[in-house]
């Protein structure tokens, strides 16, 4: 065989270990790549790949399929996994939850609300949460008396890790949270870092859990933040989803999703809720 045709016949093959590969992701951890994304898991499988003693994504693929690499797939689900956060990421949804949500919720005189914050990330958005309803309840002092819970979950067990222990350095704590709030609820660590105050993190439980499997035992909700997640899942995968994200929510539960996220097409168990810069989403 000539040289040309040698490189044509690898590359050939390097193209069905990628698409290979993408449809072990999806089926995996509801992740969809495109066609044009090989580069992105080379650069980001490579030293998976190298510390596991795994040649190629094919041998990967090979491993993942027919082995007991639980740890593998783990490494590999994190390094696909995209985690952009920040405090407070697009106000609306906070303000609609301080000014709506949990007046709501107290003047039903529900006993211990419980809120989900899905693919939650480092944290950021559980936190947020968290201190928006210490505001409320040091306004509303004897409001929900039982406390209020709230889960975090993400498919990455790296980043729940990291999460759970509620410490961020000089760049995460500076996105989206005001020195007013940085005083309030952060106590200063070495080099800049800060760890949230007990007051914060008590009421924030973190979990591995993927959106593809059953959330039957987190239990119910209240409401739901799964925000910016879907956009990566397919069409089939939405519409599975938003089915279990109903069965999960109490009646009249509220699911807030990403700015350029919806239902619509996806699931009629829900109805469309206009609030001041936004749009949440009511199950009926």
């Amino acid at each position: 065989m000539s040289s040309a045709a040698s490189t044509v016949v690898s590359a050939s093959q390097d193209n069905q270990d990628y698409i290979q590969f993408c449809d072990y992701l999806e089926q995996s951890s509801g992740i969809t790549l495109g066609l044009n994304k090989a580069y992105l898991v080379k650069n980001r499988l490579s030293a998976i790949l190298q510390r596991n003693g795994v040649a190629n994504l094919r041998e990967a693929l090979h491993k993942l399929q027919h082995g007991n690499e639980q740890q593998l797939k783990l490494e590999i689900i994190d390094a696909m996994t995209t985690n952009e956060t920040s405090w407070f990421r697009d106000q609306y949804p906070f303000d609609y939850l301080k000014d709506s949500l949990l007046p709501d919720l107290k003047n039903r005189q529900v006993t211990m609300p419980r809120i989900w914050s899905a693919a939650c990330s480092y944290g950021h958005e559980a936190y947020s949460i968290s201190i928006i309803i210490e505001e409320f309840l040091q306004k509303n002092p004897g409001a929900f008396p039982a406390g209020i819970q709230i889960v975090a979950t993400d498919i990455s067990s790296r980043v729940v890790e990291s999460a759970a222990k509620a410490e961020f350095d000089r760049l995460a704590i500076a996105r989206g949270l005001s020195d007013e709030r940085k005083n309030k609820f952060f106590t200063p660590l070495a080099e800049g870092a800060y760890r949230l105050k007990e007051n914060i993190t008590k009421r924030v439980r973190f979990q591995r859990a993927n959106l593809l499997e059953s959330y039957a035992l987190l239990g119910k909700f209240d409401i739901i933040f799964c925000r910016n997640v879907l956009i990566y899942f397919s069409n089939i995968n939405k519409s599975q989803i938003m089915d279990k994200f109903a069965q999960s929510l109490n009646q009249n539960g509220t699911l807030i999703l990403g700015a350029s996220e919806t239902v619509t097409n996806y699931s009629n168990a829900f109805e469309m809720v206009k609030c001041p810069r936004g749009i949440v989403y009511r199950h009926v």
